[in-house]
């Protein structure tokens, strides 16, 4: 049987902090690292997955009722497994997947979701879901495929095929929409539920992306995915309370909702009457300056390879997170701080938050000397973090090429 290779890039998120499961916009770019496998058909239905550096291996059965092996990503494996057993039934052809990754694991670069991306992709490619007319109809775009990557990992119901149990945190496909519609030395611009692109721009030549992973591990379980997952429900609580006093009587507040023209300007008037009205009202302005000031403009000076104005942008990027998601660590803050401070036009973490990374934009040809005054830096504030710190100059990249 033939063996093929798939490469699946990570991603960065520049702009667009926690907007994604709103609807609103954010601005990614695929990267060189990634994960490569190498993906050969077997006659028995079952998904094993090994890692080539390791050697790690996990197995399952590629049948509805598939159970996690707790092994090498198992718990992922067996998500998969479960969710296009029953979307797709039946799964007849196995599929042996070799795997190597060179994205840092919990570092806010989607390691998780490129995975979950790599395995849907494997399996639909072994048992050629691409020709059968219910993958045509509801999965035949990148933007589409994407979309349902998300809700396989998230566990949540996407066109015709129910929710399921996920992996996951509660989010809008932004990591599987920039992994799979990126396009090369190019930014892009996605709106979500339903995705779509709102715009691209071309990467300076004469910049180049430098990620400093802090050390401290992003991770999207237990605690650390209730976090998030409070985050993401902030905006949808508002919106489902902002729907519901729509039918209350209290007409003076029901008037001032209507007047106002788009959807966080309504949030903004709803907030002002919940408990908690300050946190509401700082997560909501959040909301709103990230879709509607912040995304835009930053795609407008990356286009002009206008420096200046993006250093401003990153900058209330980066303090509205700290002050209205709560989502961010000493360590991310000060690296935000720190890149600008050593020469970066600007900076800022990504990610869920709670630990990962900070990108840095900077001149190509100081590139160089931006990361020694950046990691000295680091050292000197986080010495007990410095080990695990890591940097890496990027560029963007190509999202997923698959036929």
């Amino acid at each position: 049987m033939t063996t093929r290779t798939i490469f699946v890039p990570g991603r960065i998120e520049l702009f667009g902090k926690h907007v994604d499961y709103g609807g609103g916009p954010s601005l990614t770019c695929a990267i060189g690292e990634g994960i490569t496998a190498e993906v050969t058909p077997t006659n028995r239905p079952l998904l094993t997955v090994e890692d080539a550096a390791t050697g790690r291996s996990a197995r399952v059965a590629l049948r509805r009722d598939s159970r996690s092996s707790g092994a090498h990503g198992g718990t992922y494996i067996a998500t998969v497994a479960r969710r296009l057993a029953r979307d797709f039934a039946p799964l007849k052809v196995g599929v042996r997947v070799r795997s190597r990754s060179t994205l840092p694991r919990s570092s806010g670069l989607s390691s998780s979701s490129a995975f979950v991306t790599m395995l849907v992709i494997a399996v639909a490619e072994a048992n050629r879901l691409q020709e059968r007319r219910m993958w045509r109809d509801h999965l035949g775009t990148p933007l589409a495929l994407a979309e349902y990557c998300g809700s396989v990992e998230m566990g949540a119901p996407f066109g015709p095929f129910p929710g399921e149990r996920g992996v996951g945190t509660r989010g809008g496909a932004q990591d599987h929409v920039a992994i799979l519609c990126n396009e090369d030395d190019t930014v892009g611009a996605f709106r979500y539920l339903p995705a779509e692109c709102v715009g691209r721009a071309r990467f300076p030549r004469h910049w180049s992306i430098v990620v400093a992973v802090s050390g401290v591990r992003a991770t999207k379980t237990g605690a650390a995915r209730d976090d998030y997952n409070r985050a993401s429900d902030l905006v949808r609580s508002l919106l489902q309370s902002w729907n519901q006093a729509m039918h209350r009587a209290d007409q003076s507040l029901a008037s001032a909702l209507r007047s106002s023209p788009d959807a966080p300007e309504r949030m903004l008037a709803l907030a002002r009457h919940l408990p908690d009205a300050p946190r509401q009202l700082a997560r909501i302005e959040q909301f709103r300056r990230e879709t509607e000031v912040i995304v835009p403009g930053a795609l407008d000076a990356i286009a002009r390879a206008d420096g200046a104005a993006l250093g401003r942008l990153a900058v209330e990027s980066q303090q509205r997170a700290e002050v209205a998601l709560l989502n961010q660590v000493p360590e991310t803050m000060f690296l935000a701080r720190s890149a600008m401070a050593s020469g970066a036009h600007g900076a800022s973490a990504f990610g869920a938050g709670f630990g990962g990374a900070v990108w840095a934009i900077v001149d190509a040809a100081a590139s160089t000397a931006v990361i020694g005054r950046w990691r000295a830096a680091y050292a000197a504030a986080f010495p007990a973090r410095a080990g695990k710190a890591e940097f890496i100059v990027q560029r963007p990249g190509p999202g997923v090429a698959w036929p």
